[in-house]
């Protein structure tokens, strides 16, 4: 077992973590997500002696290479005195996107104020709380709103809905992590980023969301708004499945 040391992030849970696809022992999008964990740990002030020569290319993949994966992850945690690597396996199956996610309100809204909203940290109680509570009332995935009663992002993942053919997501302001995914849509797509009520939910033909592990997950049912189509998101998942190969 990794040895953890006392600091603020274990304390205070003032640390970042990065979660990233493997696929047949290769990395998804590692740049992207090396970059995004740079921000991070310059955005928080976190001072680790080992994250410049140990959290890199060449570093990620003498890791894998003694420690492969066929579908699985790696997790880098970075805080000030400690520095880990891990793998596991991904747990989504083909039978989670044939079947379509579940998705309800959480009761607990994003504080689109504060500025750990915007980095993947080590306080991360409110996701996996509320995903817990979910899963024990047969829901793959509580979406939370702000402050203001606008839609944000799910407990582990980044939301996009369909109307007539067009995406729309929150915009970051809203309180939401930029996912790598969410990025990734974002570039090779025509999406509108925009302030989003529950309203224009119900309005809306479709749903999917998004994270590192599963890609492009289809919605079938956000409260009791069941999604006529799933097209959209579909498409784009054969599209992004044929850009991993």
């Amino acid at each position: 077992m990794e040895q953890i040391n006392l600091d603020a992030g274990y304390f205070y849970g003032i640390g970042v973590f990065e979660t990233i696809a493997i696929e047949e022992g290769m990395p998804i999008f590692l740049e992207r997500h090396l970059l995004r964990l740079s921000n991070a740990v310059k955005g928080l002030g976190i001072q680790n002696a080992d994250y410049e020569k140990m959290v890199n290319k060449t570093q990620v993949m003498d890791y894998l290479r003694k420690n492969p994966q066929k579908h699985g992850c790696l997790k880098i945690t970075v805080s000030d005195q400690n520095l880990i690597f891990s793998v596991r396996d991904n747990n989504y199956t083909a039978e989670d996107y044939n079947r379509g996610f579940t998705v309800e309100l959480s009761r607990v809204l994003r504080n689109e104020t504060s500025p750990l909203t915007y980095f993947k940290t080590l306080s991360y109680a409110d996701n996996i709380l509320e995903k817990r509570e979910a899963k024990k009332r047969g829901v793959d995935e509580p979406v939370f709103i702000n402050t203001k009663g606008q839609l944000t992002e799910g407990a582990t993942t980044n939301v996009f809905l369909v109307k007539d053919g067009h995406i729309l997501t929150p915009k970051l302001e809203c309180g939401l992590l930029n996912g790598i995914m969410r990025s990734y849509i974002l570039e090779n797509y025509q999406v509108s980023e925009d302030i989003i009520l529950l309203e224009k939910v119900e309005e809306s033909d479709e749903m999917f969301l998004t994270n590192s592990l599963l890609g492009i997950m289809p919605v079938k049912r956000f409260g009791g708004k069941v999604f006529s189509s799933r097209l959209k998101g579909e498409a784009l998942l054969e599209e992004y499945k044929r850009y991993i190969v």
